[in-house]
């Protein structure tokens, strides 16, 4: 059974909002690949003890574009990138970007906690019919 590929990104206020997040839908993380940049990554690997989460340059090196390379190249499912609409700060990822290449790849992207709702629900559906 293939893994579905999850991408994960916060903005620094959403951190926190995201670990939750992962914690409450953790059965469903643990049977995903989960791809996010690196302060995040750390965060779920120390937060939540899921040690799968392949890690990306941090968000101002560069590893938001490294997800959308993955997206270009049709290796992503679905991403999860929690934005802080109101005081994101100029070193953090932007988003557009990434929201152009789901958009132009037909690629699932949640930008706040109800989206991502969905897309778990989409995900274990998913998840379920493979078995």
């Amino acid at each position: 059974m293939k893994k579905l590929n999850v991408a994960l990104i916060a903005h620094d206020k959403k951190k926190i909002d995201l670990i939750m997040f992962i914690r409450e839908h953790k059965e469903i993380f643990q049977e995903c690949s989960l791809y996010a940049t690196h302060s995040t990554g750390k965060l779920i690997e120390e937060k939540i003890k899921l040690f799968d989460v392949t890690k990306f340059q941090s968000g101002p090196l560069g590893g938001d574009l490294q997800i959308g390379a993955m997206i270009a190249e049709n290796k992503m499912d679905f991403v999860i990138f929690l934005r802080d609409p109101l005081t994101a700060q100029p070193h953090e990822p932007d988003v557009s970007a990434l929201l152009r290449v789901c958009d132009v790849h037909n690629i699932p992207l949640a930008t706040n906690l109800a989206s991502a709702d969905a897309l778990v629900t989409e995900i274990e559906m998913n998840l379920h019919n493979e078995e």
